[in-house]
C-alpha cells in the first residue's frame, strides 16, 4: 500500500516547559532552575498540522529523527538536532496502532505496536513506505492497557517486547504478561512470565536486556527488571500461558499475598526481584522507556548510565546497574524535572543529546506538563554539575562516586549521611506503603585520595531494601553543594567478599 506524502515547514511556536499545580502528583525536587545551568531543555516545535503524539523514536544513519506516533503514522524529521532546532516532518508511514517502539536496521524500520512487530520498507527509493511485513504478531489483545513495548535489536538483531495484561490485573490473551524476543526472520521466542503494565525495553552497558514495570498490583513501585530467561518477574496472572510454551514449566509454587519479595524469592525458585526500584512519587510514578547512555562523554559525566523517562511526573531520571552473587541491582539519582508533558520514550542523537517525547490522554492518566504533546531535547552545555555519579554496594557498606571531588573533611564524618532503609509489600493490591524501615548506623566514612569517591561503611545492610541516602550535607571544597542530595539503591544481594 502507498501512502501520499509531504514535506511540512515548520510553523509552530515552541512548546515551553511548564508545569501544572496538581496537589495529587506529589511536589517534585525543586531543581529546575539549577538544572537548566548544565542540562537546558530546548523545544523541537511540531506545526499545527502534524498530528504528533510521540511514542517510539530512532535516529536514521543520515540524522533524521524518526518518531512513531500514538496514532501509527512514522515521521522523518530532518533539523531536529540543529541549534535552534529547524524541524521539516515528512510522513514515512501510516496504517500502525499505538507505536512505542522503533528501530532501524539494514535499510528497514521496524515498529512494535499493540499487536504485532512490523519492518517497514521503503522498495522504490521514493522516501515512502510501501512494504509491510508482519514479523510476529503471535499474541493476543483486545483491550486498552494491552500495550507492547520493543527494545532496540541486540547483537544477534534480536527485539525483545513486553506485553502488558489486561487491566493491569488479568491475563485474558495470549501471553499477555510476558516478555518475548522476535528473532530477525519472525520467530517469536517467549522468555519470562510475571509482567503486570511495563514501559520499556532496553539493554544496559553489559548487554543484559531489562524492562520497566509500573507500580501496581503486585507491584509497590515502578522498577527496573531483568528479562531473565526461564524468569517469573512477579505477577502471577500469567501463568496461566506456561502450556503453550514448550520446554518451560510453571512455577510450581505461586507468591502468597502480603509477604516480601526477600521471602518469597526463596519459595519461588523463578522469580527474579527488581533490579532497581524507584520510590513512589519521590522518583517517578509511570515510568516509561529508557536508553542507554553511549555517548563518549558527550552527554556529560553520566556514560553507560541509564536515562528513563516518567510519564505521570514528566522527568527524567538516571540509574545505574551491577551485578552481585550473579543477580542484577542497582540505584537511581534525579536527573531533570520540568518537561513539557508526559514522557513516553527517550533517544540520544549522535551529538550526544537527548531527545524526550510524549503526550497527555483523556484516559485519567494525569500528567504533570501541561502540553498535550511535546518533541524536546535535553542538551548538556559542557559544564559539569556536582552530582552524585553512581553508588555501588560493598560487602560492609557503599562506594558513593561523585562527579567533582568532595570536601573530604566532611565527608570523613559519619554524621555527615543520612541513610535509611525500607521495602514494600509484596501483595496483589495496588501498590504499596514503604515499611519495615530501619536505620543503619554509618561506622567509617573513608574519602579517596583525589575526593571523588568516598567508602561509607555501614553496621548493617538490609537485603531486599532500598537504601535511602540523604546526602545534603556534603559540600565541595569551596561550599558548594550537590545538584541532586537523594540516591535510592536496591539491595538484593551483599557481595560475598
Amino acid at each position: 500500500m502507498k501512502f501520499q506524502y509531504s514535506i511540512i515547514a515548520l510553523t509552530a511556536l515552541a512548546l515551553a516547559p511548564t508545569l501544572c499545580a496538581d496537589d495529587d502528583l506529589g511536589e517534585m525536587w525543586g531543581t529546575a532552575a539549577e538544572e537548566a545551568k548544565y542540562y537546558p531543555i530546548v523545544n523541537i516545535p511540531i506545526p499545527s498540522t502534524v498530528p504528533m503524539r510521540p511514542g517510539g523514536l530512532e535516529v536514521l544513519p543520515d540524522g533524521r529523527l524518526a518518531v512513531g506516533t500514538r496514532r501509527g503514522d512514522i515521521y522523518f524529521v530532518k533539523g531536529a538536532f540543529d541549534s535552534p532546532p529547524k524541524p521539516e516532518y515528512h510522513l514515512f508511514a501510516s496504517g500502525q496502532d499505538e507505536i512505542f517502539a522503533l528501530s532501524w536496521k539494514d535499510g528497514a524500520m521496524t515498529a512494535t505496536t499493540w499487536g504485532e512487530v512490523t519492518r517497514i520498507t521503503d522498495t522504490d527509493g521514493d522516501g515512502v513506505a510501501d512494504n509491510y511485513d508482519t514479523l510476529t504478531n503471535n499474541w493476543g489483545y483486545a483491550e486498552g492497557h494491552e500495550f507492547a513495548f520493543g527494545s532496540k535489536p541486540d547483537a544477534e538483531g534480536n527485539i525483545y517486547v513486553a506485553l502488558g495484561l489486561s487491566g493491569s490485573y488479568e491475563s485474558h490473551n495470549l501471553f499477555r504478561g510476558w516478555a518475548v524476543k522476535v528473532t530477525p526472520d519472525g520467530k517469536m521466542i517467549p522468555i519470562c512470565s510475571g509482567l503486570r503494565s511495563p514501559g520499556g525495553t532496553g539493554a544496559n552497558a553489559e548487554g543484559a536486556m531489562f524492562v520497566i514495570e509500573s507500580q501496581g498490583p503486585w507491584n509497590g513501585c515502578c522498577s527496573l527488571k531483568h528479562l531473565k530467561p526461564g524468569a517469573f518477574l512477579g505477577h502471577p496472572a500469567s501463568y496461566n500461558w506456561y502450556p503453550y510454551v514448550p520446554g518451560m514449566k510453571a512455577p510450581a509454587l505461586e507468591p502468597v499475598s502480603g509477604s516480601r519479595m526477600g521471602v518469597e524469592k526463596k519459595r519461588v525458585k523463578e522469580l527474579v526481584p527488581p533490579v532497581v526500584k524507584f520510590p513512589y512519587i519521590k522518583m517517578g510514578r509511570s515510568i516509561s522507556g529508557f536508553r542507554l547512555n553511549k555517548t563518549g562523554g558527550k552527554f556529560g559525566p553520566f556514560d553507560g548510565q541509564l536515562f528513563l523517562g516518567d510519564y505521570t511526573q514528566s522527568i527524567i531520571m538516571r540509574a545505574t546497574t551491577e551485578q552481585v552473587n550473579g543477580v542484577w541491582q542497582g540505584a537511581c539519582y534525579p536527573f531533570r524535572e520540568g518537561l513539557a508533558t508526559g514522557i513516553m520514550n527517550v533517544e540520544f542523537s549522535p551529538e550526544g543529546q537527548l531527545v524526550a517525547g510524549g503526550f497527555t490522554t483523556n484516559r485519567q492518566w494525569p500528567v504533570r506538563g501541561t502540553e498535550p504533546f511535546a518533541l524536546q531535547r535535553i542538551d548538556w552545555n559542557g559544564v559539569v554539575p556536582f552530582e552524585i555519579k553512581e553508588i555501588n554496594i560493598r560487602k560492609d557498606g557503599f562506594l558513593i562516586t561523585f562527579t567533582k571531588p568532595v570536601d573530604k573533611q566532611t565527608a570523613a564524618r559519619p554524621d555527615t549521611y543520612n541513610i535509611t532503609t525500607y521495602t514494600h509489600i509484596y501483595h496483589g493490591a495496588y501498590g504499596s506503603p514503604e515499611v519495615d524501615q530501619t536505620t543503619p548506623r554509618v561506622t567509617e566514612a573513608v574519602p579517596s585520595a583525589d575526593g571523588l569517591s568516598v567508602y561509607v561503611h555501614l553496621d548493617k545492610i538490609t537485603e531486599d531494601h532500598i537504601h535511602d541516602f540523604d546526602l545534603g550535607k556534603i559540600t565541595a571544597p569551596d561550599g558548594q553543594h550537590l545538584l541532586h542530595k537523594k540516591a535510592y539503591y536496591t539491595v538484593n544481594e551483599i557481595p560475598k567478599n
